[in-house]
């Protein structure tokens, strides 16, 4: 699939588009100078259900498994959903605030959702991401970059990096060393 972001760096054009009421804007003087890289699946550990996209909209259904009680009050976010397959959905556009970081810090600075875009990689921490996935990635993340020119490498992170304390992904099978080979900055 041949990604742009549109003129007004809102959205990814030729994505999916899903929209989310879990986001706000961003504070008024804040560029965008991360990328963090998530892993879901819903329920754990299964792919193509669906549930993401409903967990996203605030539509999931608590008693389609036992885990979604656990689950069924948050109200979260991301930017961007990469599929197994490669394909892309995006829930926020990017000139607003996804919830996807949580309670999170970044070089002393707290507060991640504020300046950040959030991918999330359809998968878990226990098990490998798919080719395409990290195809499609490295295509976004270029773009990315490119448009807003803050992110550098040292400003692409995992969840984990950010939040240490509370979120284990993208894991320690998200290979980014193959990541960071399939595109330059």
């Amino acid at each position: 699939m041949d990604y742009q972001i549109d003129k007004d760096g809102f959205w990814l054009d030729g994505a999916r588009i899903i929209s989310s009421p879990n986001c706000d804007p961003r504070p008024s003087v804040t560029d965008i100078e991360l990328l963090v890289i998530h892993a879901i699946s819903l329920p754990p550990k299964e792919y193509g259900t669906g549930f993401i996209d409903a967990f996203f909209t605030n539509t999931l259904d608590s008693n389609a498994h036992p885990y979604f009680l656990e689950i069924q009050d948050l109200r979260v976010s991301s930017h961007l959903l990469i599929s197994r397959d490669g394909k892309v959905t995006q829930y926020v556009p990017f000139h607003m605030r996804a919830w996807h970081a949580g309670e999170s810090s970044f070089r002393g600075r707290s507060f991640c959702n504020d300046y950040s875009i959030g991918i999330e990689l359809e998968g878990c921490d226990e098990e490998k991401f798919c080719d395409a996935q990290y195809l499609t990635l490295a295509k976004v993340t270029k773009l990315i970059c490119q448009r807003w020119q803050k992110i550098k490498k040292d400003c692409i992170v995992g969840h984990s990096d950010i939040a240490p304390d509370r979120k284990t992904d993208p894991g320690p099978f998200f290979d980014t060393d193959y990541y960071f080979s399939l595109f330059k900055l």
